[in-house]
C-alpha cells in the first residue's frame, strides 16, 4: 500500500490543477490561485514521501511531470487567455478567439518538464524557469490585475510579449539556483539567503501596500534578475 501513497498524492496534485483551469474560466481567478498554490503543496510532498518510505520509482517520476502540466502549465495559461478574453469583450480590440494564443505557455511548460527529466545536470539547481515559478508568477499577476489587459490598446501585445519570454525562459540554456540548503552556512548559502532576505522585504512592501498576492510575480521577477546578476558576476 505504501507504494501507491505518494503517487496518490501527485494525483491530488493534478485534480488541484484541474479544479484551477475550471475555475480560471469561471473567472474565480483567487479560487483558481489558491488550487495551484495548493497543488504546488502536493508536488512539494509527493517527492518526499516517496523519498521517506523509499519507494520512488519512474512511473512516480512521469504521474509527477503530467500533474505538473496541468497545475503549473495549463492552469495559470487558462488564467491568462481568460483574463485577456473578459478584459476586451466589450472594447473596440476583442481578442475573443485569438486569446487562445496564450496557451502556447502550456506547450513549453510541458517541454521544460520533459527536458527536466532527461537532463541530469538539474538535480541541485535548475537550467531555466522552474514551471511552478513561472506559474507562480502569472497566477499572482493575474489574481491582482485581472482585467490589466484593457488598460490600454497595446496592453494584450504586452501581455503577449510578455508571455513569450517566459517560454523563451522556460527552455534556455539558463542556469537558475535551488533553495536547497546542504547546511546553514552563510558562505555556502549566500546567494539563497540574500534571495531570501529580498522575498521577505517584497513581502512585507507588498503587504502594507495592500497587495500581499501580487508578491508572488515580483519575487519571481527578483529571482530572475538575481540570477541574471550572478550569471554577469561569474562571467
Amino acid at each position: 500500500m505504501k507504494r501507491h501513497i505518494p503517487n496518490i498524492i501527485t494525483c491530488c496534485n493534478l485534480l488541484s490543477g484541474a479544479m484551477a483551469v475550471m475555475l480560471a474560466f469561471e473567472g474565480l481567478y483567487i479560487c483558481a490561485f489558491g488550487c495551484i498554490m495548493i497543488g504546488a503543496c502536493f508536488d512539494f510532498f509527493d517527492g518526499m514521501t516517496a523519498r521517506i518510505l523509499g519507494v520512488s520509482g519512474p512511473i512516480g517520476k512521469e504521474l509527477d511531470s503530467l500533474a505538473d502540466v496541468i497545475t503549473f502549465g495549463l492552469a495559470p495559461s487558462a488564467m491568462l487567455v481568460q483574463s485577456v478574453r473578459q478584459a476586451t469583450e466589450n472594447s473596440n480590440y476583442e481578442w475573443g478567439w485569438w486569446s487562445m494564443v496564450f496557451f502556447i505557455m502550456a506547450a513549453f511548460s510541458a517541454v521544460r518538464l520533459a527536458r527536466f527529466n532527461c537532463d541530469e545536470r538539474q538535480t541541485d539547481s535548475f537550467i531555466g524557469l522552474a514551471t511552478p515559478a513561472n506559474a507562480l508568477f502569472w497566477a499572482s499577476l493575474i489574481t491582482t490585475y485581472p482585467d490589466m489587459a484593457s488598460w490600454a490598446m497595446w496592453m494584450p501585445w504586452a501581455m503577449l510579449a510578455a508571455c513569450l519570454i517566459s517560454c523563451y525562459l522556460l527552455v534556455a540554456e539558463l542556469p537558475m539556483f535551488s533553495l536547497k540548503f546542504h547546511n546553514l552556512s552563510w558562505t555556502d548559502n549566500k546567494t539563497q539567503y540574500m534571495f531570501i532576505i529580498g522575498c521577505v522585504a517584497i513581502v512585507a512592501l507588498c503587504t502594507a501596500l495592500g497587495h500581499f498576492i501580487a508578491s508572488g510575480a515580483l519575487i519571481i521577477v527578483w529571482y530572475i534578475v538575481a540570477n541574471l546578476m550572478l550569471l554577469a558576476k561569474n562571467k
